[in-house]
């Protein structure tokens, strides 16, 4: 996120607040998810696009236009799925349906979409079936009009069967440092910086040639991501829900909730001391689980904006060391409170949770030993060499866009922060609810003959 207050050693006397801002276009890798990787449903995430040089920004819309309309067309094709509170999914039979594509059988587009699911509520496991199923509130597939997979009643982002693939085959390297997503200045950028300032400022009535100057001195934006390959779907999702916070905390596109402006808009034109990061995490209310631990509910997921600031020193940044910023304080209250609404305008915020949901959800199965549990195999769906998951470019930089406001003297510098998060803390706090054991049992006795989702 933009830097909050400015530091004294970097401040001018001019009239210009400068914010250091993020730009991109995306475009996909060839790939095969056993006869899906045409569909095109992992490109273009969030409106973005990654180039083959790993560099971010904004897809063109004619693209985007155009990118939507085969998606139309890949989701006609779909069955006739109707809008339920609770939709079941078995996982064994999906893996079937998964195998049977690598031989050739294109994969059913409700297939694409983990069964028209829009989040992950309950997990059963079925022992005498040899199954896992997954269950949560269903809809029928349509595309909106930025071209993002939506329920076409509920208007949520559906869930992805290939971020749900990429977790569970990250889960467990995941351990340690969790899943994790930013984009910063380079240590090199920043210090080129700090020189740059002491000895220039903006002349006359248009600085845009000193901003230019500002952007080639800081170069480009580093994205880290950590936790889950870079060239997956999953991957995308974190970096465009980052890359989307930084350009609203900045001003450089509307959030479209009244109650979210942009962080620049609520500084005022008094001097400051630090560099505030903002980063998205989430929390969850302990899972319930029935008594015999075959039955269970993921609850109370919450996302919460969170700030820091750090302090630029001649040896680089000192994260975390910087007097507290009640602006950007302000700023995350407000990203927190609104954070629904906002996912609601701009779905990629809700995809962010739907692929935090089916981490846990991963960390869940993998931590119980649900699989073995059930008596599952899933082997065919952690062997990358058995089922192959589309393959995209990896994000690696953002370029520097540097835009400026009339408001006092001094100078916010930068963005960064990004997305935290460790599924496997959530998964080890249950709590025991006697309610899950006849929801479990309803949902065994309903499963048809020959279907994979009911």
């Amino acid at each position: 996120m933009p830097y909050g207050r400015p530091v004294r050693s970097l401040r001018l006397y001019s009239v210009f607040f400068v914010f250091i801002s993020l730009m991109a276009v995306i475009r996909p890798a060839e790939a095969q998810m056993g006869g899906m990787g045409g569909m095109g449903f992992g490109q273009a995430v969030g409106g973005i696009s990654i180039d083959a040089e790993g560099i971010v920004g904004n897809l063109e819309p004619a693209a985007l236009q155009s990118l939507a309309d085969e998606r139309r067309d890949a989701v006609a094709k779909a069955g006739k799925l109707e809008a339920v509170q609770l939709r079941s999914v078995s996982l064994a039979r999906l893996i079937t349906a998964m195998q049977d594509a690598t031989k050739g059988k294109q994969l059913p587009v409700e297939a694409v979409f983990l069964g028209g699911l829009t989040r992950i509520t309950h997990v059963f496991v079925d022992p005498e079936g040899h199954d896992i199923i997954l269950a949560g509130p269903g809809d029928a597939i349509s595309i909106d009009a930025a071209g993002n997979a939506v329920g076409a009643a509920s208007k949520q982002p559906l869930l992805h069967l290939e971020d749900f693939v990429a977790a569970l085959r990250a889960i467990d390297g995941a351990r340690a440092g969790g899943i994790q997503c930013s984009i910063d200045p380079s240590a090199e950028g920043l210090t080129r910086l700090q020189a740059f300032l002491r000895t220039h400022r903006p002349t006359g009535p248009n600085a845009d040639g000193f901003l230019r100057e500002v952007e080639k001195t800081l170069g480009p934006q580093i994205v880290r991501v950590g936790g889950v390959p870079g060239d997956t779907r999953f991957a995308r999702v974190l970096v465009a829900a980052d890359y989307r916070m930084k350009r609203i905390g900045m001003g450089l596109e509307p959030s479209g909730v009244p109650a979210l402006p942009s962080y620049l808009s609520m500084l005022s034109s008094g001097a400051a001391a630090a560099l505030p990061r903002f980063w998205l995490e989430p929390s969850y209310d302990p899972i319930s689980r029935d008594a015999d631990e075959l039955a269970w509910r993921i609850n109370g997921r919450r996302m919460t904006c969170l700030t820091e600031s750090d302090v630029l020193a001649k040896d680089g940044v000192k994260r975390g060391q910087g007097a507290a910023d009640g602006v950007a304080r302000k700023w995350c209250a407000a990203m927190t409170a609104q954070y629904d609404a906002l996912a609601a305008r701009q779905p990629v915020f809700a995809e962010l949770v739907n692929c935090i949901d089916l981490a846990v959800v991963a960390a869940l199965i993998q931590g119980r030993q649900l699989h073995e549990r059930a008596g599952l195999d899933l082997s065919p769906l952690l062997d990358d060499q058995t089922i192959r998951l589309p393959a995209y470019e990896a994000a690696t930089t953002v370029p520097t866009v540097a835009t400026a406001q009339r408001k006092g003297n001094g100078w916010v510098i930068g963005a960064s922060g990004g997305v935290k998060c460790q599924p496997w803390a959530f998964a080890a706090k249950t709590a025991e609810a006697g309610d899950l054991g006849d929801s479990r049992a309803a949902a065994v006795a309903s499963r048809p003959d020959d279907a994979w989702l009911w």
